[in-house]
């Protein structure tokens, strides 16, 4: 498909088609817009930002949870020739600070719980009432090239940036998710992922938005009152997206029953990779578990088809490429063989041209027009694509190359263990060898010695931490990727000594 193929505006097929059909459902409120009511409320609020924000590009900062406020200011704000910025409330206030300092916007917008850390920001409410008496702005062509979101990354490698979105780069994003998704007109998709994430705001709200189907805006996720919703046969939630550590927890409410996931299409899961043993789990239960891989740089990249014959099949595999989705696997400047690592290339108009105000990371993360992901994969004879770690995060131990990923997928594997992250420390011997930190389960003993005898069991040696400490938790980012660099901060300041 051409690049332009992505540029319409996200409600403009139900509305030519389904005007009167449910768009939004908020779970909070009860509250439901048609296309039609959504549409009239985004031209509002996009007329009330176009004269109050007259230069284009202007941003608007946003600090709250899922809600009809939010995601109208997100599509009245592209309509406006604005960009929305969804700021991360699970940030200590510094960062946000921080944050707004790089983005400068020109209005901010933050939820009541979190207005102190977002100083002279406006209440959703506030903005409900303004646009409630302003005139609605008339259409206007969009720019398909123009920046429209800016995505904050977790941090996973260090200081946040923002991974710039275009019209064309979230049109493209949502559309990959529908295909590899089979989202169309009859879904209902649950959204309580938060919307400072690519999962919440494109994967799952804007993906829903341009096939014509409805999603479910949750302010947060709760195990007891997300399985509740996913088995209300008067929402008919059809699709769901989480990460691994949020199906687990569902997985251990007391009032869990695998026929409350069951009826659903299949439950998506990415944000850092999934166990073999989880998916093979919910399969024996009746719950397709779908793994796929993705970023804020391109949205959904690679994914495991729908069917359950492939997803049983796959187990640890997170598929093949999204159809407008370019990706190599590249060693040394050449691409490999399959079966062997290398680092995921990317090309596709899904994919950011860049960081803002970073013009130097921006560089190092091209190469010849591909986006340099960082992460590490395998592709195997099949051709499904199996992710392996960062390569950040990689380490070498006596010459051999250890990525702690596996081994903390081995870990996850025991029954002790609720939570686990592998870190590199020095080894006068091997040069370097690794650290597990280990959450246990709940009423479970930690116990050294059985653990390290699990890894010998399933590991090569050299791949098998040396040492095993015990903590309290392991911090995650929104997508429940393991923040590497708070725990190295931990670990060089003596903490798991």
């Amino acid at each position: 498909m051409l690049a332009d193929d992505f540029a319409d505006d996200p409600l403009a097929t139900a509305l030519a088609g389904t005007p009167d059909k449910v768009a939004v459902i908020e779970l909070a409120t009860g509250q439901r817009l048609t296309y039609r009511q959504l549409d009239a409320l985004v031209a509002r609020t996009a007329g009330w930002l176009a004269d109050r924000l007259p230069a284009a590009g202007e941003r608007i900062a946003y600090l709250g949870r899922n809600s009809v406020p939010m995601l109208v200011t997100a599509l009245a704000a592209e309509r406006a020739g604005a960009i929305f910025v969804p700021l991360n409330w699970r940030l200590a206030a510094p960062e946000i600070t921080a944050l707004a300092a790089d983005c400068a916007p020109a209005l901010k917008l933050a939820d009541a719980e979190f207005s102190a850390a977002l100083p002279g920001a406006m209440l959703p409410s506030e903005l409900l009432v303004e646009i409630g008496r302003h005139a609605p702005a008339s259409p206007r062509p969009l720019d398909p090239h123009r920046t429209v979101i800016l995505l904050y990354t977790s941090g996973t490698t260090g200081t946040p940036k923002g991974v710039i979105v275009t019209v064309i780069n979230a049109g493209a994003g949502a559309a990959n998710f529908a295909a590899v998704g089979r989202v169309d007109s009859s879904s209902v998709m649950l959204s309580d992922l938060p919307m400072f994430h690519t999962i919440g705001l494109i994967a799952v709200a804007r993906t829903a938005l341009t096939q014509g189907g409805t999603v479910v805006l949750v302010d947060r996720f709760l195990p007891a009152r997300t399985l509740n919703s996913l088995a209300n046969p008067a929402l008919g939630v059809t699709h769901y997206f989480a990460v691994p550590t949020m199906i687990e927890a569902m997985e251990r409410e007391p009032g869990f029953t695998p026929a409350a996931l069951s009826r659903l299409r299949a439950i998506f899961v990415g944000g850092s990779l999934v166990a073999p043993s989880l998916i093979a789990r919910l399969l024996e239960q009746g719950i397709r578990l779908v793994n796929g891989y993705g970023m804020s740089e391109a949205n959904t990249v690679i994914h495991v088809p729908i069917d359950e014959d492939s997803v049983r099949k796959s187990a640890g595999a997170v598929g093949l490429p999204a159809p407008n989705m370019e990706v190599r696997l590249v060693a040394e400047g050449r691409d490999v063989d399959a079966g062997d690592v290398g680092e995921v290339w990317l090309r596709g108009p899904a994919v950011t041209p860049g960081y803002w105000n970073r013009p130097e990371e921006t560089a190092a993360a091209f190469s010849d027009g591909w986006y340099r992901t960082g992460d590490l994969a395998r592709r195997d004879p099949t051709g499904f694509y199996r992710i392996v770690d960062r390569l950040k995060d990689m380490y070498v131990s006596g010459g051999e190359n250890v990525y702690p990923a596996e081994v903390e997928a081995v870990l996850h594997a025991h029954p002790a263990v609720a939570d686990a992250a592998v870190l590199e420390v020095p080894d006068p011997r091997w040069g370097e060898s690794g650290l597990a930190l280990v959450v246990p389960r709940a009423g479970a003993a930690f116990d050294p010695a059985a653990l390290a005898a699990h890894c010998v069991a399933n590991l090569a040696k050299f791949k098998c931490p040396v040492r095993f400490v015990r903590v309290d938790a392991i911090p995650r980012s929104a997508a429940g990727k393991i923040l590497k660099p708070a725990l190295r901060e931990r670990l060089n300041a003596g903490e798991f000594a």
